[in-house]
């Protein structure tokens, strides 16, 4: 009895997978030196998928379902075994389960800043992140690829492989969306887009059928940040030296303020930047006018007009510094400091 127990043993008769958590990708039947009866049950769970394995070679693919393993539901495996179609005795394969059930909330982000080429900075260097979510699409060509002969395959194990498909596809995706970097922030969803469209033949190629990807933010490492938002603060003042004058000196009239009666040096670069500006503007306006064909009756006009008082940018500091000793010390008020400060910037138009 004990030996007709053991050879009972022996034979598989019942064969299935019931999942015990998250993340498992493929897992494999463990057979030892058993062998799978013929009419043995096979049971394949939604989100499931079985492929059979002779000596290497993947044989039969089932779906989801119940089936009873027979020469006539394996005819792959009886083609590569030269069964008889009447075959009834137990025989030996490899059998793998895959969960074709959706990963989701996968990660992805660039650990340092990656080089893109943009229409509008030439070279930018840029950081970016988001998630994904993913399932197997080809459980063949999955085990065929990626899993093998490996008992247990887990998300884990491919999230270095995915992770480094994303990063290795974001320039190109980049390029093909046509969106410029200072526009990307406002049109995430069209550069994710891009990016699905670059990553879904490459997924495909390991069996892998990508679902959804986010780009959640793209950023400039700090230091470019800092350029950037001077170049934008150009941009805001265009050509008009006289606006970019009053700005630079709004920016410096704080640190008046705060280094009054100190000898600051913040005053003298400033003061230098004011001086500089009004030359400039001195000579364009020269320029200007040796290059207008009516520059000599321009200037013999100019000559006739009554001259008009100019404030100069240094004298607007000078006055300014002055100001702020006198805030300092309690004889102006924070008011009247103010109401001074707009009416001499008044006279830098």
């Amino acid at each position: 009895m004990a030996l007709m127990d053991f050879i009972k043993k022996q034979f598989i008769d019942i064969i299935q997978w019931t999942e015990t958590g998250d993340g498992t990708l493929a897992w494999r039947f463990p057979m030892a030196e058993m062998e799978i009866q013929n009419g043995a049950s096979l049971t394949v769970r939604e989100s499931q998928v079985a492929v059979f394995v002779n000596e290497g070679q993947v044989a039969d693919v089932f779906g989801p379902g119940m089936y009873k393993l027979t020469t006539q539901t394996l005819p792959v495996l009886t083609y590569l075994k030269n069964w008889d179609k009447l075959f009834e005795s137990p025989f030996k394969s490899d059998v793998y389960f895959f969960s074709t059930r959706q990963q989701v909330d996968q990660k992805w982000g660039t650990p340092q800043p990656i080089t893109i080429r943009d229409k509008d900075f030439g070279a930018v260097r840029l950081r970016a992140f988001g998630n994904y979510s993913f399932r197997i699409g080809d459980a063949k060509r999955f085990h065929t690829e990626i899993s093998g002969t490996r008992d247990i395959y887990s998300v884990a194990d491919l999230d270095g492989q995915l992770r480094g498909l994303v990063l290795q596809n974001i320039s190109n995706a980049i390029a093909s969306s046509g969106v410029p970097f200072l526009d990307l922030a406002a049109n995430q969803i069209q550069f994710a887009q891009a990016l699905a469209a670059q990553l879904v033949p490459e997924f495909e190629k390991i069996g892998i059928k990508l679902e959804n990807i986010t780009v959640q933010n793209v950023s400039l490492p700090e230091e470019l940040q800092k350029i950037l938002d001077q170049k934008i603060g150009m941009g805001m003042v265009g050509n008009d030296m006289g606006k970019f004058m009053q700005y630079q000196t709004a920016q410096a009239i704080p640190k008046f303020a705060e280094g009054a009666g100190g000898g600051s040096g913040i005053a003298g670069d400033a003061m230098g930047l004011g001086a500089g500006v009004a030359l400039g503007q001195v000579l364009a306006q020269n320029l200007a006018q040796g290059l207008s064909p009516n520059a000599a009756a321009q200037a013999a006009a100019t000559q006739q007009q009554p001259a008009v008082a100019v404030v100069s940018p240094a004298d607007v500091m000078t006055t300014l510094e002055k100001l702020g000793e006198l805030k300092t010390k309690g004889i102006l008020t924070q008011e009247e400091f103010d109401a001074k400060k707009a009416e001499l910037l008044k006279k830098l138009v």
